[in-house]
């Protein structure tokens, strides 16, 4: 991999420090100015790896690498450094607090009016899953950095800081769970309604009877039908599942779903605001919920036993909901025989609209999916062939052509009508997506570190180089403060006009989550290769006869010279076993080396025998 993630890493934390501190004070905001999400985003920058790989942690002054130091030297030493997150965290924290002591989760400036029409303020302060979701990642991160910096703490008043830092995190994280419980939705209709027809067609490849595929799709999703009747806290409750004449499908809305029932919890999220959001899934934003859902039964949230008993009951209703929105559309991706629905890009929903960014969606989804159960390499072989297409056709791997449209998904991006949002009173809102790069990006790392298969493995590793080397380097600010972040994509495409020279946090913070893949991807250990195991294997039985014989062939009074050596060669055999299943390559060179050794002996004995 050429990627190199902890070069790039210390770079893109040299920059954010560089950008963002100014004589002694955090500077907020970016291209898009200052919201709930946008400035959750620059923290993460600096949090997501701080917490997620621990060559870059930060909560230990004395075990703080010096390169990140180095790279954060603009915010001070291995003590400050901390100490300043705490400060910065907590500002984020008070500023996204209302009077009444509520957690806000607006998507302000990231809102559009449809046709260029101004939103009303109220409309700006609408609460959105994306807020929700990286309020999770964001206060999960905060309140494990609190717990081990805490216990290097011997002044007071620091330590209550810290001690409020971790209340304020620990009340929004709760008001984040309780956001997406809220923001879920199951979406129920007749199988001959326009939602039907569309599902149907798209599913419905190798043009079976339209009953039998139905019955066929009723089958695959009876567990997930029955799962869903389960739900009993927050949105997504359905009276007519059972209906023979419906279809459905779940994830979660744009934002809390109108009609959605309050919560009840015995912890503190604040006042639960009526929703407005269409009682709908929406693709794009259940992919940013389930990314969010992930990090609250991670092996590091147990770890650091991380939540409350409250939060850890409402993280089991979120796993629920987790589990059986995966669950439906990798089913659906994957549906019938032969051909999947999702190899026929592009994707179309229910309500009508197609694209790749679509495709891209599903495909997410159904990584996640796949990576959960441990499915075959067959599958994600075919996954991978699907980044791989998906690269092309949205002019990453391939040329643009002169007004091509598919340039217009980098800039200025898919846009997603947000219904239920004019009922405020304002012109209906959109949300822009143009973060396509990165997600195929981190889509193919993931698939990468599932395959088995040398071949396909270095394959998609190959796509992730050309994603990265060819496309997102090339889309970096470049000079001044801002340089080395993102995004610019008239670098790429010249036909774009110049975006300011101001960071998108919302880009830059999708790339650093990249790089972490990719730190984690390098952190693992390599998949073993079928046919390198075979080799292994056979080379080690004819090692351990050789040995045998050799030390048959071996007189008993033998001097410490030969004695040493058996060791030493005994060793090295015994650790070629221990590490055959999980690094064949590995077992092969030592087994060689024992080979080699095993001949110098026997040449070196013959040639004596001859000598006598």
């Amino acid at each position: 991999m050429r990627i190199q993630p902890r070069q790039q890493l210390m770079e893109v934390w040299q920059a954010v420090a560089r950008s963002s501190f100014s004589d002694g004070r955090w500077v907020w905001g970016g291209r898009h100015g200052r919201n709930s999400i946008s400035d959750a985003e620059q923290l993460m920058c600096i949090m997501g790896p701080a917490t997620e790989i621990s060559i870059f942690k930060l909560d230990l002054p004395d075990e703080t690498a010096e390169d990140a130091l180095d790279a954060l030297s603009m915010l001070g030493d291995s003590i400050e450094i901390p100490k300043l997150l705490i400060d910065v965290i907590i500002e984020f924290l008070t500023t996204y607090t209302d009077k009444d002591g509520t957690p806000t989760f607006g998507g302000g400036t990231y809102f559009t009016g449809k046709g260029g029409a101004e939103p009303l303020p109220v409309q700006h302060d609408l609460d959105v899953v994306d807020s929700f979701s990286v309020s999770v990642r964001l206060s999960l991160a905060t309140i494990g950095f609190a717990r081990v910096f805490r216990r290097i703490v011997t002044r007071q008043a620091l330590r209550e800081k810290v001690d409020l830092l971790e209340e304020l995190a620990g009340k929004r994280l709760t008001a984040a769970m309780v956001g997406l419980l809220r923001s879920f939705s199951v979406n129920v209709f007749d199988v001959h309604s326009p939602e039907g027809q569309f599902l149907c067609r798209m599913l419905n490849h190798d043009r079976s009877p339209t009953g039998q595929m139905i019955d066929e799709l009723r089958e695959q999703l009876r567990q997930i039908n029955a799962g869903l009747r389960d739900i009993t806290l927050g949105s997504g409750q359905v009276s007519d599942l059972d209906n023979d004449n419906k279809l459905f499908e779940c994830g979660w809305s744009w934002g809390i779903v109108k009609g959605a029932p309050k919560v009840e919890t015995s912890a503190d999220a604040g006042t639960q605001r009526d929703g407005t959001a269409q009682h709908a899934p929406y693709l794009y934003f259940t992919v940013v919920a389930l990314d969010g859902i992930e990090d609250l039964f991670s092996e590091r949230t147990r770890m650091l036993n991380l939540l409350t008993e409250e939060q850890q009951r409402l993280s089991r209703s979120l796993q629920l909901r987790w589990d059986l929105t995966q669950s439906y559309w990798s089913k659906i991706g994957r549906f019938g025989r032969g051909r999947w629905p999702l190899e026929d890009m592009p994707w179309r929903t229910t309500d009508g609209a197609e694209g790749d960014y679509l495709t891209l969606l599903v495909s997410s989804i159904m990584v996640k999916e796949l990576s959960n159960r441990q499915a075959s390499g067959q599958d994600f072989a075919r996954v991978a062939s699907i980044l791989e297409e998906l690269a092309g056709r949205v002019r990453i791997t391939r040329r643009a052509l002169t007004g091509d449209q598919a340039v217009s998904l980098h800039h200025p991006g898919f846009a997603v009508d947000l219904l239920g949002s004019e009922d405020l009173g304002g012109p209906q809102l959109t949300w822009l997506l143009n973060d396509f790069s990165p997600q195929l990006l981190r889509q193919t790392l993931r698939v990468a570190g599932q395959l088995r298969d040398t071949t396909l493995r270095t394959d998609a590793v190959a796509l992730a180089d050309r994603v990265w080397e060819g496309h997102l380097i090339k889309r970096r600010l470049s000079g001044g403060k801002t340089g080395q972040l993102w995004d610019q994509p008239s670098e790429v495409y010249p036909e774009l006009e110049p975006g300011k020279p101001l960071p998108s946090w919302y880009y830059t913070e999708r790339v650093v989550s990249c790089l972490v893949s990719a730190a984690q991807f390098l952190g693992k250990p390599p998949q073993p290769s079928s046919g390198l195991t075979e080799v292994a294997t056979d080379l080690l039985a004819e090692v351990d006869h050789l040995f045998d014989q050799e030390m048959l062939s071996v007189a008993a009074e033998a001097g410490p010279t030969m004695r040493t050596t058996l060791q030493g060669l005994r060793s090295a055999l015994n650790r070629a076993h221990e590490v055959l299943d999980e690094r064949p390559g590995t077992a092969s060179a030592l087994a060689s080396y024992v080979l080699i050794e095993l001949d110098r002996l026997k040449a070196a004995r013959d040639k004596a025998v001859g000598a006598g």
